[in-house]
């Protein structure tokens, strides 16, 4: 435990000191990408609450909360429903759902620390798609951390308590498609408005979580209601958030952002379920941080 809170402690000092590092400048966009990491934090501790409802009935009700905000938003500021790159905004929605379901259904066989951490290679992903599809640069240096990253995932899924390989399966298609994520809301740029590009998103989900879910149906009592409408609440926060910052700065700088909600998650995971991490999984969470924490440094050098 002392060695724990050790590793933990390191893990929380490079953040909030690369944190500041970044404060110190003045960036809107970072400031939006930590909003949005922490709504998405609470958001998933929610998710692990209601392990006894399919993924796609938690997605389903994961887009009506937001849904809920977007549309009468849209329609008090007329704004153009269907937007303007139709192409990428369904492209957007068809990656969001796919990466939602995915990661939904991965805390049903993983730890959510466990989880969190191996989803959030995904800035990996979003950096190699930016690299093939928008021509941003990437250093000798860089490829060199994004696999001391991924070494960091081999080690939790070679070594860690109870780690599942179809959990494991799961989180690195949601990563993937994450970051594929990342990358189109960077080529659909400010052209369109970030409630737009949410509520294809959402509309999106709502679809294929409803229709899907129509067989795993589990009615909800009172508490699990607010529990579950709840999520679209905090999602869209994040979301709302995590789009703005997309927009307004390149990709390979504001994605390894997310790496932040990784320490949130540990700590719920550890003080509100109980879940314990050995020290192969601490020491794997620490390669994934350590990589993209030193690449956003690099970036920010640069």
């Amino acid at each position: 435990m002392p060695f724990l809170g050790f590793i933990l402690g390191v893990i929380i000092k490079e953040t909030f000191n690369s944190t500041n590092y970044i404060i110190m400048k003045n960036s809107t966009a970072i400031f939006y990408m930590i909003f949005s990491v922490i709504a998405f934090s609470i958001m998933n501790a929610v998710v692990k609450c209601l392990n006894d409802f399919s993924a796609y009935q938690i997605v389903f009700f994961r887009s009506i909360g937001t849904l809920l905000f977007t549309i009468p938003l849209i329609i008090k500021h007329k704004i153009p429903i269907l937007g303007n790159k139709k192409k990428w905004l369904f492209l957007r929605g068809l990656a969001g759902v796919i990466s939602l379901t995915c990661f939904f259904e991965s805390l049903n066989y993983l730890a959510v620390g466990t989880a969190v951490s191996l989803r959030y290679t995904a800035p990996i992903f979003a950096a190699i798609f930016a690299f093939i599809f928008l021509k941003e640069k990437i250093k000798p240096i860089q490829w060199v951390l994004f696999l001391v990253a991924f070494t960091g995932v081999l080690i939790i899924k070679g070594f860690g308590i109870d780690v599942n390989s179809i959990g494991i399966i799961l989180v690195i298609v949601s990563a993937l498609f994450l970051g594929l994520i990342f990358v189109v809301i960077r080529k659909i740029g400010d052209t369109e408005n970030p409630l737009v590009i949410i509520n294809y998103f959402m509309v999106m989900a709502f679809l294929f979580g409803g229709i899907l879910s129509i067989k795993h149906w589990k009615t909800p009592n009172l508490i699990e209601w607010m529990q579950l409408l709840s999520l679209g609440l905090f999602g869209y926060i994040g979301q709302i958030y995590m789009t703005k910052a997309l927009q307004a700065n390149e990709t390979n700088v504001i994605a390894p952002l997310k790496y932040l909600e990784v320490v949130f998650v540990m700590l719920i995971g550890a003080f509100w379920f109980g879940e314990t991490y050995n020290l192969w999984t601490l020491l794997g969470v620490l390669l994934i941080v350590f990589g993209l924490v030193y690449n956003l440094y690099l970036k920010r050098k640069k």
